[in-house]
This record gives structure tokens, sequence and C-alpha cells, in this order.
């Protein structure tokens, strides 16, 4: 019991910075999914359609940032802190080349929108604002790898902080570029796209600038001074990145698949997809913070050689998800009728998203735990099977699953969300079980 208490006390005093930080960064796309809402059901769709799509492409580089995360842990383990420098410096070489491949790929994607069979005001909407979506991809690039690094040496609240004034900025900015103010024009959806580029320029700005002149991080040695690329480094980075960027990848590429097959049965249905997803995203948020203070926790014990603690701060971390995920399900239920109110007003689109909000009350203990063991594998730098876990999941069984149940049964928008419920569930069993797997083998 003495343990429990020590391992709970640990990771919530890690976890809460970083689920703020992580709630701070959803309420950006909250705002502005309620600010674009008062332009009406098209917007709102073409933002739900753009976002799934741009995300698809964004957590690509999102999930290379967090192999940063373990490398510094394990480095700060060993006391090689010259080494914690040498990987933020290798990936922020790494970070930048692949942020500017995403843009250009987030540039082609625009023009395929057309061929997605959505209604034509939607498509008209959405190639613009995924267009300015695009450039934003190397300032959000650059501060997740400062962020990364920050968090790896378990400093969790600058990126918090800035988070958080962020979010001012974020609805400043929607309010003087969507709807016109201080003599700009009133630009609509597009609007909120620039909007998101300043805010994600001044975030990456400020994190570095603190990271460089702080004299918390000297020991650390963040400078640039490039002597040589570190091809050894550079290895074990893009050896877990690329792992960590698929895992994101077929996730978020289930969630990306789930929107298309929700828009083909209309703008509405379209619109409650993305009220409903929302909601749970933001209960996310809270499971993916765990993890990102499990994933230290366990990449620094690893670098004590101390497989004991690693395994005690896995699974109690898995635990707390577990509890924290499940108790916002029960809230879902709760007020699903409410909450959809929020964003629209229209009867039938609150009606379609209260009943996605039951499937995704259902499915939260699944998504808390399926996110933290992920974590927690980066931790031991494992790679190759929670991939091949993550792809079977999303997406040999949970969208085949999705649309057989939306489409063939008939079960349509809700069809789909079950499909997703399925694959996060078999997602976590089997994550879960590959950690016990690896940690009872390094304890005996």
């Amino acid at each position: 019991m003495k343990e429990l208490k020590y391992q709970l006390k640990t990771t919530i005093k890690l976890a809460i910075p970083v689920i703020i930080g992580q709630l701070g960064h959803m309420m950006m796309g909250v705002v502005d999914s309620l600010m674009v809402g008062r332009l009406g059901v098209i917007p709102l769709a073409a933002a739900s359609l753009a976002n799934s799509i741009f995300f698809l492409i964004l957590v690509v580089g999102i999930g290379f940032s967090y192999a940063i995360t373990p490398y510094v842990a394990m480095a700060y383990g060993k006391k090689e802190f010259s080494e914690c420098g040498v990987v933020l410096r290798q990936g922020l070489l790494a970070g930048i080349g692949i942020a500017i491949v995403l843009t250009v790929i987030t540039f082609g994607m625009a023009g395929v929108i057309p061929g997605l069979k959505q209604s034509t005001e939607v498509v008209n909407e959405t190639i613009p604002y995924m267009k300015i979506l695009g450039w934003s991809i190397i300032p959000v690039l650059i501060f997740q790898v400062y962020r990364q690094f920050s968090e790896g040496l378990f400093y969790m609240k600058p990126a918090m902080i800035i988070i958080i004034a962020a979010n001012i900025l974020n609805a400043l900015f929607n309010w003087i570029f969507i709807f016109g103010h201080w003599g700009f024009p009133a630009m609509g959806l597009a609007g909120a796209g620039y909007s998101t580029f300043g805010t994600r320029t001044v975030m990456a700005g400020m994190l570095a600038a603190y990271i460089l002149s702080s004299r918390k991080f000297k020991p650390f040695e963040p400078g640039l001074h490039y002597k040589k690329i570190d091809w050894q480094m550079m290895g074990k980075l893009v050896k877990l990145g690329l792992a960590s960027a698929f895992q994101n990848f077929f996730e978020v590429g289930a969630f990306a698949g789930a929107a298309v097959l929700v828009g083909w049965f209309g703008a509405k249905e379209l619109a409650a997809h993305q009220i409903a997803l929302n909601m749970a995203a933001i209960t996310f948020m809270f499971g993916l913070g765990i993890s990102s203070s499990a994933s230290v926790r366990v990449g620094n014990a690893v670098g004590r050689k101390d497989f004991v603690y690693a395994r005690w701060a896995g699974f109690i971390s898995v635990f707390l998800s577990a509890v924290v995920m499940g108790s916002f399900g029960i809230l879902f239920i709760i007020f699903r009728k409410q909450l959809p109110q929020l964003y629209v007003t229209d009867i039938s689109v609150i009606n379609i998203a209260s009943s996605l909000l039951i499937i995704a009350a259902l499915f939260q203990i699944s998504d808390g735990v399926q996110v933290v063991s992920l974590g927690i594998l980066r931790g031991l730098a494992d790679t190759r099977f929670p991939t091949i876990i993550t792809f079977i999941a999303y997406w040999v069984i949970g969208l085949p699953c999705g649309y057989l149940l939306g489409f063939v049964m008939n079960y349509k928008a809700q069809g789909v969300w079950v499909g997703l419920f399925l694959g996060l569930t078999v997602s976590a069993l089997l994550l879960t079980a590959r950690f016990y797997k690896l940690t009872r083998s390094k304890t005996g």
C-alpha cells in the first residue's frame, strides 16, 4: 500500500501539468469549433473534414517528437546530461525536415478532397482552410521537440504555461479574423486557419526562447551549437519516432476514415460526429497527459536499470487512466443531451451527437488504457509490436467493423462509432499484455 500510494502520488504530480497543457491545446480546437459553429453547419462540417485529414498528417510529425522524451529521460537517469542536448539538437534537425515534407503532403491532400464524395458546399470551404493549416506544421514540430525535451527532464510546466497563454491569443485572433474586427475583413473559416497558424508560431518561439535562456536547462546543453550529425542518435530517434508516428497514424487515421464514412450520410451527421469527437478528444487529453508522465518515469527508470520501478510506474498509470476515463464516461451519459447544445441549436444534429456520446462513454476506459500503454512501451523503447497491434486494432478490426455496422447493417453513424469502440478495446488489451510480458521478463 505504501508503494501504491507513492506511485499514485508521483504519477498524479507529474501528470497534472501535462494534462492541463494537453487540455489547453485541445481547448484551442474546441474554441475554434465553437466560434466556427456560429457561422453555420456547413463551415462546421468543413472544419471537421479538414481537421480530420490534416491531423492525420500532423500526427506523423507529433509521433516522431514523442521519441525525444524517453531518450532524454534515459540519459537523465544515467546522469549523462550532455547527451540530453544531443537528443534535442538531432531531434530538431529531423523534426524540421519531417515538417517540410508534411507541409508539402498537406497541400497535395487538399487537392484530393473533391474526390471524397462530400457535398460541394463543404468541399469549397475545406480546401482553402486546410492549405492555411499546412503552413502551421513547422512551428508545431519545433514546439513539440522543445516540449518533449523539457518533459523528459521532468519540467512539465513551461509548455503548460505557454499553451494556456496561447488560448487567449487564439481566441483573440479568431475574433479578429473570423468575424472581422480591428480593420480586418471577416474571413469566416479561413480566418480560423490564420489564427491557428499565428498562435502556433508564437508558441514555438516562446518555448524555444525560454529553454535556450533558462538556467535550469544549462546543465543539459540545449544550445544549437551543432558540430556534426550524430548518426547513432539520429538512428535511434528515427526508429522509435517512426514507430510512434505510425502508431498515431493508424489510430488517428481510423478516426479520419470514420469522419469520411460519416460524411457520406450527410452534413448533419458529419457535424454531429465533430461535436462528439471534440468532447471525446477533451477527455482523451487526460489519458494522454498520464501517458506522457508515465513514459518519462518508465524511461528514467530504464536509464537507472530499475525495471521493478518501471513496472510499478507503468501499471499504476494504466490503473489511474482507467479510473479517470471511466468517470468521464459516466458524465457523457448523464449530459449527452446538454453537451451538443454548446455547439449548435439544430435539434437533429443534437440528437445524433447525443447518441454518439453514449458510444464515446463506452470506449473511454479502452481509450485511456491504450494511450497509456503506448506511452509506457515507448518508455521501454519498444517499437515493432505496438505498431503491429495498432494497425490490426484500427485497420483490420475497427474501420471494417464500422463500415459493416454503419452501411451493411444500416446503423449509420452510430455503427461507425461502434467499430471505433471495438478497435480501441482490442488495442488496449493487447498493448497492456505486451507491457506485462516485457517487464515480467526483466524483473523475473
